[in-house]
């Protein structure tokens, strides 16, 4: 699988991405595969599950930030949906929307190993 077709596969942003660094492809598939060392996703999910929820907002926010600067456009949309209704108290849909951006982290994870496989 190419890069283009990893971003395809995830719903994120591969032309946007390559912008934001420098249309160089080696640079954005560096940092795409350093993906998976990013502890926010697994520290949110630990987090949550210890009802921790200013860190799992925390996390959750960090996760946004770094997908942002990714262009993993659905798991940042997903992490951001959760970091709002983690903001201030929690909602009662962000069970519901944690499982949605465990969803989309799954879904980036996966897409990484069949980058490999090429």
């Amino acid at each position: 699988m190419t890069l283009r077709d990893f971003y395809n596969k995830t719903g994120s942003n591969y032309d946007g991405v390559l912008s934001l660094m420098g249309g160089s492809e080696r640079i954005v598939d560096k940092f795409v595969r350093k993906f998976p060392n990013d502890k926010s996703a697994v520290q949110l999910f630990e987090a949550f599950e210890n009802k921790d929820y200013e860190t799992a907002f925390r996390m959750a926010h960090t996760l946004k930030g770094v997908c942002l600067n990714l262009g993993f456009d659905r798991l940042r949309e997903s992490a951001s949906e959760l970091t709002e209704a983690l903001r201030n108290t929690v909602a009662d849909n962000a069970p519901e929307l944690l499982e949605t951006v465990r969803r989309d982290y799954d879904e980036i994870i996966c897409a990484l190993k069949e980058l490999d496989d090429v």
